[in-house]
């Protein structure tokens, strides 16, 4: 979505009412959720490229719900939760394996620390 990429608050605006024009026929909540909760949205255009491709990438997330599913669904049923919680960490740990690391984390690691603070440890890497 443009509005993610957009230089200022005011491209991000535009940006939201060429969507609107789009998208609103089908899905009027979309442009209508963003209208709402616009405020709570604008600061993150204060983030540089590389911090907002960090936060907006739900890539990792999604393929790693995939993998859970997947091992869960094969399995059917579990006899404990304790089995269960095993069959869990066993699929992140080799999940963990294939995880990229994040576009140019450095960059955006540098910007969390300049904008946050004390928020972000030492040993975030």
């Amino acid at each position: 979505m443009r509005i993610y990429t957009a230089v200022d608050r005011d491209h991000a605006e535009h940006e939201l009412e060429r969507f609107a024009e789009t998208w609103d026929g089908r899905y009027p909540m979309i442009s209508q959720s963003w209208r709402e909760h616009w405020e709570q949205i604008v600061p993150f255009l204060a983030f540089p490229p590389d911090v907002r491709r960090a936060v907006y990438t739900t890539n990792a997330i999604e393929a790693l719900n995939r993998q859970i599913r997947k091992i869960i669904k094969t399995r059917g049923s579990f006899p404990n939760q304790d089995s269960a919680r095993k069959l869990l960490y066993l699929a992140i740990t080799r999940a963990q394996r294939n995880w990229r690391h994040t576009y140019n984390w450095a960059s955006a690691l540098t910007a969390f620390r300049i904008h946050f603070g004390d928020r972000v440890p030492d040993t975030a890497v």
